[in-house]
């Protein structure tokens, strides 16, 4: 159980996107000091890295309270909260702007990534004092950060999915031949990728809200570019979950996806193989060979992999977690995120009680606490460090008095039988985002 931050120590964030920057907004309320750790360049790296794409969900669900209250005490105007932003708009006029401000740029460190997390002076055997020592927080420089507790907001979009259909990478998927000529989820299609693609034949793997916006973006490509085709694989036998609530979702943005791409396959404008459980890739002759279980073959220019994410616990390895078997999440969270049972509206309010480890202290928050399912969304990230920042503050009322407003409706779940999971962001999986 989490106690209060006491002692001259920090709370160490990691990760400046949207759920760090809004713990490090929730920390500075309660009073707690706070450093954040970016491993990348800037603020909402990571987002900036699908900048190009326009989140399923408008601006009201995409702000966190603690920092819009910041924010408006500096003068900033709220966007539209109707408004869907793109990943670079969310960037420019909401993450930068929060990690500029006064009360948090002074505790951001960026091109900071961190190796590895522990305790100081104990390794995850020992029991006696544990709880009384500070963690260490060790950078890839190899300098050690000592921190009262530690908000691990890293998320999952450096850790996708492999193409095996089995969780394994397929046959060949990690030669360097064929690495070349497959490419991550969420290219920008008509941007700065759009030559890989232009006269091109892309198969698009996986049946997510990622594989959903690609397929439209190539499309589109194709209407100018007329000898660009289109192949579409799903290890399922449906693509029900990818078309989701049309008309009916609760977030018509999301709804669109569904829509857009059903058309798509019914034109013919895009070819759809389903039940394609995919075993092997080989590079053959300048093109890649995708082969199924049951030795079904396609052959393309390149291949895109919107197989969804997982989490990386490796830093936390001289911890003591509790991880559920399935997810990958704490174990009292998994059966309120699993995607066989729940959408991202269905998921009911959570703090910091499901997020707590046996490592006291130390909170998986955002994307990377849902381990692998999609059913993300900002929104809950926000609630989570609000959560958790009220219990490190001593303030237990005000931390399990959690709340949640989420819009219902949208094929977010998976089924025994469907594809990989969906993308672990907001314009790539499910109702993800953080």
């Amino acid at each position: 159980m989490a106690g209060r931050v006491e002692g001259p120590y920090p709370v160490v964030v990691i990760g400046a996107g949207p759920v760090g920057l809004a713990a490090a907004a929730h920390l500075y309320e309660r009073g707690l000091p706070f450093t954040v750790l970016e491993a990348g360049p800037s603020a909402g790296a990571a987002v900036a890295e699908w900048g190009h794409v326009r989140l399923f969900s408008p601006w009201r669900y995409n702000l966190d309270q603690a920092a819009q209250r910041l924010l408006a005490a500096a003068g900033w105007t709220t966007p539209d909260l109707e408004l869907m932003p793109t990943g670079a708009e969310l960037v420019e006029a909401y993450l930068r702007p929060l990690a500029a401000l006064p009360q948090i740029a002074p505790h951001l460190r960026y091109e900071a990534p961190v190796a590895a997390i522990g305790r100081v002076g104990v390794d995850r055997v020992r029991t006696a004092g544990r709880e009384q020592a500070p963690f260490v927080v060790r950078l890839a420089t190899g300098e050690d950060l000592h921190a009262a507790a530690v908000i691990d907001a890293s998320g999952t979009w450096h850790t996708p999915n492999v193409l095996g259909a089995n969780g394994l990478p397929a046959h060949g998927e990690t030669d360097p031949r064929t690495r070349t000529l497959i490419d991550p989820a969420l290219p920008d299609v008509l941007g700065t990728d759009r030559e890989r693609y232009a006269g091109r034949h892309t198969i698009v793997v996986g049946a997510g809200h990622s594989a959903a916006n690609t397929l439209l973006a190539l499309a589109e490509l194709a209407e100018q570019e007329p000898d660009t085709t289109i192949t579409w694989v799903t290890r399922g036998g449906s693509i029900d979950r990818a078309i989701g609530g049309g008309d009916a979702d609760a977030l018509p943005g999301r709804g669109a996806l569904g829509t857009g791409v059903k058309l798509l396959v019914d034109s013919g404008r895009v070819r759809l193989v389903t039940g394609f459980a995919v075993h092997a890739v080989a590079a053959v002759d300048g093109h890649l060979q995708l082969t199924a279980a049951d030795g079904r073959a396609l052959t393309a220019d390149r291949i895109i992999a919107a197989t969804g994410f997982r989490p990386d616990h490796r830093i936390a390895a001289e911890l003591r977690l509790d991880l559920d078997p399935v997810l990958g999440c704490t174990r009292a969270l998994a059966p309120l995120i699993d995607p066989n049972d729940h959408s991202c509206g269905t998921v009911r309010p959570h703090g910091v009680d499901e997020l707590t480890q046996p490592e006291p202290g130390y909170f998986a928050v955002g994307m990377k606490s849902y381990g692998r399912a999609p059913t993300f969304l900002m929104a809950t990230g926000y609630e989570q460090v609000r959560s958790i920042a009220a219990a490190l503050a001593g303030d237990w009322t005000a931390a399990r008095d959690v709340q949640l407003d989420l819009p219902e409706t949208g094929v977010c779940s998976v089924t025994p039988s469907g594809d990989l999971p969906l993308v672990s962001l907001s314009p790539g999986g499910g109702c993800c985002e953080g």
